[in-house]
């Protein structure tokens, strides 16, 4: 899959701007390198590199000093895991065929569709990336869409915000801020802010009456960790410890009352055609029993990944399935549907929209349909206003 999300261009951080500023200025040795650098045989991506690139980016892939190369820009060090590792090769590759703008960089960035085949920036790209020395830095291919309430596998650096609003029964909007921050190669530390309001019944007043009580939810603070991935396989592992603190109101139901400490396993898979699946497992344990019981639960999703022509809006269609059930003799599995589809909304791609419905499967005079928004905004990648 592509996940076509980009950094400020003007940062540091943007190798594809300094990468198209190099090769304009190296085209000549370009056109030398597509014919060949032995008796015609294909270049490989070190020698397409030596001769397009490494006058400004350096041999060693650290960049060239500003004396040489002409321009103030600082030049990226591609050595440098924390950016090089986050992106999929295919995005880069885009950029610099198609040029900045494609992804709402600046056009100081050029189209080198002329210069070097998608084909052969794409074995520019894959030896670029060879200068990362750590492989324990997962790729950005196994950073697969995120789905509405399954947690995803990958480390990333995002803030989102989801609502929950009921489409029958008593009205209630439930919100969920989530900041994430990676830090290492395969770790993440997130927090969570739930609130919302909803119909209560009153006490004091006559049978039937309702107020509308607003409320913080229970906070919750989690780490997770990479454990395995391997692109060959196309798949990722991760495991996550959170506790869930006693914040909210319990008597307007957003809170459980007890502290809840909730391991889960995350997995990403890479299908073929663009199709990728993810799961999640888990357990939630209070700290007070006779607040909550312990919990068990088991998230699906089922999805793929399509553009709009041939580099423009990537749209994320899934199906999720979620289940949990209390860990007490006789209680039943709860089952939810979730069709869903996620869309990038602006062209730098790193702003993105999920919108679903939560469907009861069985219980359903219990639980009540919900329609379900996320607004996600990448933050590595850039500003929120940057790229459109």
């Amino acid at each position: 899959m592509i996940r076509t999300t980009r950094r400020d261009p003007d940062s540091h951080r943007s190798p594809l701007l300094l990468l198209g500023v190099a090769l304009l200025l190296l085209s000549p040795l370009a056109n030398a390198a597509i014919q060949g650098t032995s008796g015609g045989a294909s270049p490989t991506g070190e020698q397409l590199y030596r001769e397009a690139c490494a006058s400004c980016h350096g041999a060693n892939g650290k960049g060239a000093p500003s004396s040489r190369v002409g321009f103030d820009t600082p030049l990226p060090d591609f050595t440098d895991c924390s950016f090089a590792s986050r992106e999929p090769s295919a995005d880069w590759a885009i950029v610099a065929h198609e040029g900045g703008p494609v992804r709402g960089f600046s056009e100081l960035m050029p189209a080198f569709g002329q210069v070097l085949t998608l084909e052969q920036l794409q074995t520019i790209v894959a030896y670029i990336r060879g200068f990362c020395p750590d492989k324990r830095w997962p790729p950005g291919e196994l950073n697969l869409p995120r789905a509405l309430f399954t947690e995803k596998a990958y480390p990333e650096d995002e803030a989102v915000l989801t609502t929950a609003v009921a489409t029958e029964g008593p009205t209630s909007v439930v919100n969920k801020l989530v900041f994430e921050k990676r830090f290492g190669a395969r770790s993440q530390f997130e927090i969570v802010f739930p609130f919302g309001w909803r119909e209560v019944p009153v006490t004091d007043g006559a049978e039937g009456d309702t107020r509308r009580a607003a409320s913080l939810g229970d906070i919750a603070v989690g780490v997770k960790h990479a454990f395995y991935h391997n692109l060959r396989r196309g798949a990722i592992l991760s495991v996550t410890g959170e506790i869930i603190l006693p914040s909210g109101d319990e008597d307007t139901g957003f809170a459980k009352g007890t502290a809840v400490f909730e391991p889960f396993v995350s997995y990403g898979q890479l299908l073929p055609a663009e199709f990728f699946l993810q799961g999640q497992a888990g357990l939630g344990l209070p700290v007070d029993r006779d607040k909550a019981e312990n919990e068990a639960f088991l998230r699906l999703v089922l999805g793929r990944s399509f553009t709009s022509g041939r580099f423009g809006r990537t749209w994320s269609p899934m199906l999720e399935a979620q289940s949990w059930r209390d860990l007490a003799s006789g209680e039943d599995t709860n089952w939810d549907l979730v069709p869903q589809f996620q869309v990038t909304l602006n062209t730098r791609q790193h702003i993105r929209l999920n919108a679903g419905v939560r469907t009861p499967v069985n219980h359903r005079s219990e639980r009540n349909t919900q329609v379900v928004v996320y607004l996600l905004w990448d933050w590595f990648d850039g500003g929120f206003l940057a790229g459109w």
